[in-house]
Order: C-alpha cells, then structure tokens, then sequence
C-alpha cells in the first residue's frame, strides 16, 4: 500500500513531542498509513520472515525457504506483502534476490499510532 502524502508528513514530522494536540483525525490518518503494515505482520509464517532477517541481515528466497519449510512460491508470496508493506528491501545479485529488514520507518509509523492515540484516546 503506498502512503498518501499527508500520511507521510504526518510520520515524517520530525517537531513530534507529546505535548502535539492529536486529534483522532490524526489517528484515523496514522491507522491508514500503517494497514499494509498490520496486514503483513498479522500472518505468522510473515513474522517468522521478520525474525529471520532480524537474525541473518540478509537471504535469499531458498535460504528462507530451506528454514522455514514452507514453499518457493509461498516464500515469495509472504517477501512481496513484506516488501509491499515497507518492512523489507530487495536487492538483486547476479541472480538472485536477497531481501534484508527495514525497521526504522514502519517502527516509525507504529510509535506515531501509539502516540497519537495516547493523546487522542485519552
């Protein structure tokens, strides 16, 4: 899911502090941004990817594939909504594709939610 403008200078807002007056405008708008992030990590065999790449930095689809047991095509089907979501990247070699973590943005979404619903919802 790609992110509207206005969801990204609202994540990318760096004059972010707690005393911001969030408003649930802004969490609805938050909520949006982070839907492709939700999604990818609600899937088990998904978070089992992130652990992985968190463990070994960067591999490949049979590397994945040969830990974790499950099939070349569902291996790629779980790196695409990764990829789609933001949480990781791809590099191609030759001819293959290693794929390695992104934290700090998607991390960034989340803490955002998470502040502004404190404020928000409070």
């Amino acid at each position: 899911m790609l992110l509207s403008v206005d969801a990204l200078e609202l994540i990318d807002r760096k004059d972010m502090t707690t005393s911001k007056a969030w408003t649930l405008d802004d969490v609805a708008q938050t909520f949006r941004a982070c839907e492709s992030l939700f999604h990818a990590l609600g899937d088990p065999a998904r978070q089992q990817i992130v652990l992985l790449l968190a463990e070994h930095e960067r591999l490949n689809v049979n590397q994945i594939t040969d830990l974790m047991h499950l099939s070349r095509p569902s291996i790629s089907h779980h790196l695409k909504v990764l990829k789609d979501a933001g949480m990781v990247s791809l590099a191609r070699e030759s001819r293959e594709n290693f794929y390695s973590l992104l934290w700090d943005e998607p991390i960034g979404r989340l803490k955002l939610l998470i502040e502004q619903s404190e404020i928000a919802c409070s």
